[in-house]
């Protein structure tokens, strides 16, 4: 297909955001409308390739203009835009969140203009990375997110634990430390791979031909391994993960757990596991040891809040632990599920935060002992919470149950007692999710929010858009399982031939 419809669904927002510009500042209503017809372009698009992809053909599919698009030819910098199993998965999630995180900001009245542009750019640099086929377009979207989201919390941010300036610049600077390391691990392959073909390719399949040393692919996957880790919130670099949820506004916290972190695990499949097979077979023991101690001791943390947003935030946490031991089993079930769990993990957690978010601007409160009997005057919210609930704990019949019980199963293969430990973190999820359901929606119904109304109008979008997907997908897993194994399939084959032929090529 020459028609470039990849480029078309990016560029949407960005118009959107460049129309919303020129309003005047008191046409809030109508720069959020702007912003949903925007993202719901987006969304229609990428609801339209996923299922015209074709996964008996697989490979790289709604090529833009039918081929990559010269741009820096000493560089080996091209446009080129295509999806996969892998990628498409990850656009569709982007939109899903993107879109209703609109709706989130629905009842936003401070600079609601300023809030729509930014997220708008937010949506596209994030979109970006996951259609990007060539390392230099991938970086330089993934810089494009980390602004906005600075601008967004420091202005729109509230926190009762520490200062929205403080989670602001916590995150920022540990998204710029992490993206330090990947610039630097970057120019170093760009050097290698230049010196070993003479020819200039930053694209990832051409770099994935490349034969770089044993040696150097162990070091370049370290360098690779810290900044996709810290943006996966991997321990012991995931400090700045509870404390960034907690000071941003609820469209920021959506997007930022639902996709900015799987830019973290999306790059080390696509491009670190891919190209450094060897470096990644060194690593896998140390990614699976951090993996679960992420499980073990954020699910404790999260044991330990009183306040939502942080609970959610640690949360987030235990979960990307999972994914980082999918990874680790270097096989096609374990890497299937880890991938599978960042599309799960994704949509319930912007609905957790989309739900809680609603909590705070309806009580002005996230601090669950000040919290009870919300069921009793919010039903719907109080079911949105508790749907994304029942997800998080990974309870048959939603999206997370599978994609989780996939990774135990290929981890418990290779590594044994770990994967145990990392199962035992689905029991602490569960006591933290219902005692928090238990504790802020149902007992004895406060006074003093005997006149909380329920979500309306345009917040039902969130738990009607999100919740559909966490139930449709739990019921015909197929549908993601089926996209995804035929973007793994061909990565993880290339994978365990170099593995198998110990480096050569």
């Amino acid at each position: 297909m020459n028609f470039p419809i990849l480029t078309t669904a990016l560029l949407a927002p960005v118009i959107a955001a460049l129309v919303i510009v020129f309003l005047p500042r008191e046409e809030e209503r109508l720069a959020k409308s702007i912003a949903a017809i925007g993202t719901g372009i987006s969304l229609l698009i990428s609801i339209y390739v996923y299922f015209a992809y074709d996964t008996s053909v697989g490979g790289y599919q709604f090529v833009d203009f039918g081929q990559p698009i010269p741009w820096i030819p000493d560089l080996g910098v091209t446009w080129y835009m295509a999806v996969d199993g892998l990628s498409l998965p990850m656009l569709l999630l982007t939109n899903l969140i993107g879109f209703t995180a609109v709706f989130a900001s629905w009842n936003v009245k401070e600079r609601a203009k300023e809030l729509m542009i930014l997220l708008l750019l937010l949506i596209a640099g994030v979109m970006g990375t996951f259609i990007a086929q060539n390392l230099f377009i991938f970086l330089l979207f993934y810089e494009v997110v980390v602004i906005p989201i600075y601008i967004m919390v420091i202005i729109w941010g509230s926190s009762k634990r520490v200062t929205k300036e403080y989670a602001g610049m916590k995150l920022t600077i540990y998204l710029l430390i992490g993206s330090a390391f990947l610039l630097v691990g970057v120019m170093a392959i760009f050097a290698k791979a230049l010196d070993i073909t003479g020819i200039p390719d930053m694209s990832f399949e051409g770099l994935a031909q490349v034969a770089f040393p044993e040696q150097f692919q162990i070091y370049m996957f370290a360098l690779l391994l810290i900044g996709f880790g810290t943006l996966l919130s991997m321990w012991p670099l995931h400090s700045w993960s509870p404390d960034g949820y907690a000071g941003a506004p609820t469209a920021v916290s959506m997007i930022h757990a639902g996709v900015l972190k799987k830019i973290g695990g999306y790059g080390l499949i696509r491009f670190a596991i891919y190209v450094f097979p060897l470096g990644a077979k060194f690593w896998a023991p140390v990614i699976a040891v951090l993996g679960v101690i992420g499980v073990a001791y954020a699910a404790m943390g999260a044991l330990a809040q009183k306040d939502l947003k942080y609970l959610v935030g640690y949360s987030s946490v235990s979960h990307m632990g999972y994914v980082l031991l999918g990874f680790a089993t270097l096989g096609l079930i374990g890497v299937n599920g880890a991938v599978a769990i960042m599309f799960a993990h994704g949509v319930m957690a912007a609905l957790f935060f989309s739900m809680v978010g609603f909590i705070y601007e309806k009580t002005h409160t996230r601090w669950i002992p000040e919290l009870g009997g919300l069921f009793q005057n919010a039903p719907k919210l109080a079911v949105g919470f508790m749907l994304a609930g029942m997800a998080s704990l990974g309870l048959p019949g939603l999206v997370n149950f599978l994609p989780e019980f996939t990774v135990f199963i290929a981890s418990f293969k290779v590594y044994g007692i770990l994967a145990v430990i990392a199962i035992a973190g689905i029991i602490i999820t569960a006591l933290y999710i219902l005692r928090a359901g238990a504790n802020s929606l149902f007992g004895p119904a406060r006074p003093e929010y005997k006149d909380v109304k329920d979500i309306r109008g345009p917040e039902m979008v969130p738990l009607v858009v999100l919740g559909s997907v966490l139930v449709i997908g739990g019921i015909l897993p197929s549908l993601l399982f089926d996209m995804i194994n035929s973007g793994v399939e061909p990565l993880m084959a290339h994978v365990n031939d170099i593995l198998q032929m110990g480096g050569g090529r």
